[in-house]
């Protein structure tokens, strides 16, 4: 048994089937793109052109603001191509998922394969706030196949089907080495200084898993710290025509705990932290991974660039870092530590299960040898 994804344009003539929504980034490039569509028998009989393209759509702007002709929503066509009637040479070869599919659903079936950039941004929405309305601001994907003169033409929505489809990316499968800093502070008129060292255990954590970020405070000088203060903080940097960036604090932790530290003493203290999106539920702004309906949702991952130091790529960047303050009084001032590290989902193994859920227009069909059963919803374990 497999299972696939199934969707009708309006008026019934054209039908997409897709093994899976979900196609991973792998930074030195990205899964093909794949499935098969059906067409009437009108269309084959008079020869009708049907397209099929990969749309990102990035909104950098809320719907609710766009008056006076302003559009705050830019759409990248990556792939588009001619699927029926096919090229004599298209050179691509078909996977096992289309090979079945093209055996169960008849003459009218045709396969197509999309390639796109691995430059292209990862799916990523940023999450609106109570009071918000219309579609949320990031970048997401969808498969268009429709019928025209051209792959220019301007599309009937009727005969239209768009498909909301992601890209992703899992954790690496090594580690990096040990996040560790060490940051001091000297006190004008004052003798001695501040040392903060800041270690965690590891670079990649898995979402939902604990944090521990091990400290080791020595006081040689004469003020004393009174206050210590972690958190996760969340980088997001929107890249379009210029670099805008901002910062959300998803997991926090202020403490007195072994205070007050006096002059020429020393605290080794572990607080751990979990960033999880419960403990930010409408808060506007925080990133979230890509948005498929009934799809749940959590704090968007890590972005993954091939070259870290080129941070002119379209779209949404994604960064996660453990800040560490300590609190020395209103003449003391503050000392803070920063340390980055990598937040992502596992690489699904061979005995991983992997969700999907259907689009609220879209049937998910499960193919036996011998029978089709179409299925309104079904409920994935």
């Amino acid at each position: 048994n497999f299972k696939v994804f199934k969707k009708c344009s309006p008026n019934g003539k054209v039908t997409i089937y897709m093994g899976k929504r979900d196609f991973v980034d792998h930074v030195s490039g990205v899964e093909p793109i794949d499935g098969i569509v059906v067409l009437d028998d009108e269309y084959v009989r008079d020869n009708r052109k049907v397209f099929g393209q990969v749309v990102c759509s990035f909104r950098y702007g809320r719907e609710e603001d766009e008056v006076m002709g302003l559009n705050f929503q830019k759409e990248l066509f990556l792939a588009s191509e001619q699927i029926y009637p096919q090229p004599e040479k298209s050179g691509k070869e078909q996977t096992k998922l289309q090979d079945r599919l093209l055996k169960k659903l008849g003459p009218n079936a045709v396969p197509f394969t999309f390639n796109i950039n691995p430059n292209a941004p990862s799916s990523v929405t940023l999450q609106q706030g109570s009071n918000d309305q219309g579609e949320p601001c990031g970048v997401s994907y969808y498969i268009k196949i429709f019928a025209g003169e051209s792959e220019t033409d301007r599309t009937h929505r009727r005969s239209t089907v768009s498909l909301g489809i992601r890209k992703i990316q899992f954790a690496p499968s090594k580690q990096g080495q040990q996040p560790c800093t060490v940051v001091r502070k000297d006190f004008m008129l004052s003798p001695g200084e501040l040392e903060l060292e800041v270690t965690l255990d590891k670079q990649l954590y898995l979402h939902g898993e604990k944090i521990g970020v091990n400290l080791c405070i020595r006081n040689n000088s004469n003020k004393v710290v009174k206050k210590i203060k972690a958190m996760i903080q969340q980088g997001v940097d929107v890249v379009l025509f210029q670099n805008g960036s901002y910062r959300n604090t998803v997991a926090s932790l202020e403490t007195s705990e072994g205070c007050p530290i006096q002059p020429g003493s020393c605290l080794q203290k572990v607080i751990y932290l979990t960033p999880l999106l419960a403990s930010n539920k409408m808060r506007r702004g925080v990133a979230l991974d890509g948005q498929i309906k009934r799809h749940e949702q959590c704090l968007a991952s890590t972005t993954l660039l091939a070259q870290p130091d080129q941070r002119d790529a379209f779209g949404i960047i994604v960064s996660y870092a453990v800040k560490v303050k300590l609190f020395l009084g209103a003449l003391g001032g503050e000392l803070s530590a920063e340390l980055p590290f990598v937040l992502m989902h596992p690489k699904p193994g061979s005995k991983a299960k992997t969700i999907y859920h259907a689009d609220s227009q879209a049937d998910v069909e499960t193919f036996r040898q011998d029978t089709i059963d179409q299925q309104a919803s079904v409920d994935f374990d």
